[in-house]
């Protein structure tokens, strides 16, 4: 059960690396036109509008990328599946249509059907897309319907698999909305302090995966929040839209950042140059884009209770900006380029605020970790027990030089195909943003060590058999590279 909810935060991760298109365009469009929002200016309505397209829908992304990601293959196929089972439920369960079932007029209608286009319904129809892919790719139709065999069926199937789930969600859909509901109107109750408890679970779920879940909730409009599409549309609250996006601004630019110096300060003196390359890259990615992982991967099963720390910290930084008048928002997440292009965003209040905010964060961050590390003689990177020929942290300057040359993964992934117990020691295997991940037959054959030599910055286990392979941004390319490495061997 695990696997397959992490299976499905990996999937998700593939319409959110639309939204920085969107952010782009939304920052642009505001530059040009900061009062009228595209009114004065046709380039900045064009932006503007551009970048709604990507935002307004969302929902219809999420069941796309679903579908593609929990599909067993990579194929067009699925996609197409998630796209026809999204447009079969909310279409069957708009508004109009349960008033035209019912007999009754539209505005009677529960609230809960005027929402059915978000989120959730578009994750659950990628997973009905998917699943539909799967189990019917290899069915066989009569000879009379051979045209209709494999894949060509999918779609079919899928649409009266999509009626059914629409026949169950007319009576589930109303009490799933009002639990939904219930726990985001506490949250939001709670103003300030539940912005801050949401983004301490933020960052606890990361681990999991799961925490696209929950931002799903707060983000996106499953339950009429929509803080991230009302901040750069201009339809929210001025001076409270944002409050669940602008405390992430102070840790992922700062206090994280500040970290990483600490846990470099107190690396044992022969492998500080060693943890510097993980260390520096990964505060680098955190700052520039927001993009946490490589950086807390790096300590979170090493030293959890650092990591549960850095959870507190975040969901205190959030609570301090809501009641402060700054706000500011992202498309991806809460670095300096969406922190740039949030300047001019309708919603924005006092973004420069984040500077001195997050300079203060960067101290607590630092002393807090330092004091923790020395204390408790945490085992962050540099600081390991194991012999200094065991402690094999990638050369990532080196790495990145490589890249630029365009020379591929092929080496690599022969390193972490071989730490893993070769091809025919894998059960099954997919990757996220910045991670392979991997079902093993067998844990004892797995390197660790071997793993790590092949340059990536870490490797976690979440259980005996399931392996996870920190590898960065650019794990896409060492991921095919291995794929194509397995597929020679059978």
């Amino acid at each position: 059960m695990m696997k397959y909810l992490q299976r499905i935060g990996r999937s998700l991760m593939l319409p959110v690396a639309c939204l920085p298109a969107a952010g782009i365009l939304y920052g642009i469009g505001y530059w040009i036109d900061p009062s009228g929002w595209g009114t004065n200016s046709i380039i900045a309505a064009f932006c503007i509008k551009a970048a709604s397209a990507i935002i307004d829908k969302i929902p219809v992304l999420f069941a796309v990328g679903v579908s593609i990601g929990m599909a067993d293959e990579r194929d067009g196929t699925p996609a197409l599946a998630g796209l026809v089972s999204w447009l079969m439920i909310t279409t069957l369960l708009s508004s109009g249509a349960i008033a035209m079932y019912t007999g009754t007029d539209a505005a009677n209608v529960p609230a809960a059907f005027g929402k059915i286009e978000n989120a959730f319904i578009g994750i659950l129809a990628g997973l009905i897309g998917a699943g539909c892919f799967n189990k019917f790719k290899h069915a066989l139709a009569p000879e009379w319907l051979a045209f209709f065999s494999g894949k060509n069926c999918v779609a079919i199937v899928t649409a009266f698999a999509s009626v059914i789930a629409s026949v169950i969600l007319y009576y589930v859909w109303p009490f799933v909305y009002g639990a939904i509901e219930k726990f985001g109107t506490s949250i939001v109750g709670l103003g300030p302090i539940g912005a801050g408890i949401y983004a301490m679970f933020n960052r606890a779920l990361i681990p999991l995966g799961l925490h696209h879940a929950l931002n799903a909730v707060f983000w996106f409009d499953t339950i009429g929040i929509n803080d991230l599409g009302k901040f750069w549309s201009g339809t929210g609250e001025l001076g409270v839209t944002g409050i669940y996006m602008t405390g992430f601004f102070p840790v992922m630019m700062f206090g994280l950042v500040a970290g990483a110096y600490a846990m470099y300060r107190t690396a044992k003196p022969e492998r500080k140059a060693a943890a510097a390359g993980l260390l520096i890259a990964g505060a680098f990615a955190s700052f520039f884009t927001g993009i946490t992982e490589p950086l807390e991967f790096s300590f979170m099963f090493l030293a959890p209770g650092l990591y549960l720390i850095h959870a507190l910290l975040t969901g205190l930084s959030v609570t301090l900006c809501a009641y402060l008048p700054v706000r500011c928002g992202f498309n991806f997440s809460a670095g300096m380029v969406d922190w740039l292009l949030s300047f001019r965003a309708p919603m924005a209040v006092n973004p420069w605020l984040i500077i001195p905010i997050g300079l203060g964060f960067a101290a607590v961050y630092y002393f807090v970790f330092t004091f923790m590390i020395t204390k408790l003689d945490l085992k962050t990177p540099g600081r390991e027990d194991d012999d200094l020929d065991d402690f094999i942290i990638p050369p990532i300057m080196d790495a990145q030089k490589n890249e630029n040359k365009k020379s591929d993964f092929t080496e690599m992934a022969a390193k972490i195909l071989e730490g893993l117990g070769g091809a025919e020691n894998l059960k099954g295997y997919d990757y996220c943003a910045t991670r392979i991940r991997v079902e093993v037959k067998d844990g004892s054959q797995v390197d660790e060590r071997k793993i790590k030599s092949s340059g990536i910055p870490g490797v976690t286990r979440l259980s005996d058999t399931n392996i996870q392979v920190v590898v960065g941004t650019k794990v896409q390319f060492a991921y095919e590279a291995m794929e194509k490495l397995i597929e020679a061997s059978r």
